[in-house]
């Protein structure tokens, strides 16, 4: 049995190869969102190192969409579990309909008027197409994430990160953060 490692666009791969069989296995490391650092709505740099040991739930936002009313239950369970090591980041984007014309100022003063946003939110980025944040490439390619290659359909995708910044599931936009799928995961149940 001979083992081979390579680099390859910051991702270890493992390759065993049998000689007496001439089979192949290739092993892939999985990446973390704590290799990120962003900006958020104020310009300051978020780092997501400082995340270590908390799950998180990612979702990408729109203040003129038909389901920014999603803004109320996202503060509501960030409320609720925040103390519990979980944390959302939101990621507003102007990347369906054009629901997300404001600045980054304009977006802060919405979200905090309209649903007292506390959780952190994140300066405007693109979340698909070919100016895709780097952040975003990491969710949607299972070479960069470990688990599955996926396309952000509208806003409000929400992408839940385990506590050592693995992706663990997608969900749909539709999908209300106060879901179960939501609440039981953050509860490890």
């Amino acid at each position: 049995m001979l083992l081979v490692s390579c680099q390859n666009n910051a991702q270890t791969k493992t390759v065993a190869v049998n000689t007496n069989t001439s089979t192949m296995t290739t092993v892939t490391k999985q990446e973390s969102i704590h290799q990120f650092k962003v900006i958020d709505l104020y310009g300051k740099e978020f780092d997501f190192s400082t995340l270590k040991g908390k799950k998180i739930l990612i979702v990408n936002t729109a203040s003129e969409c038909g389901l920014t009313p999603q803004y109320k239950d996202l503060e509501s369970i960030y409320s609720k579990y925040k103390d519990k090591n979980f944390v959302i980041v939101g990621f507003p984007a102007n990347n369906f309909g054009g629901q997300e014309p404001g600045s980054n100022q304009e977006i802060a003063k919405f979200c905090q008027m309209n649903y007292g946003v506390s959780f952190p939110m994140m300066g405007k980025i693109s979340v698909k197409g070919n100016d895709m944040h780097p952040l975003y490439q990491f969710l949607t390619q299972k070479n960069k994430n470990g688990l599955q290659d996926s396309e952000v359909e509208w806003n409000f995708q929400k992408y839940l990160l385990d506590e050592n910044g693995h992706l663990v599931k997608v969900l749909s936009p539709r999908v209300l953060p106060t879901d179960d799928a939501i609440v039981l995961w953050i509860n490890g149940k």
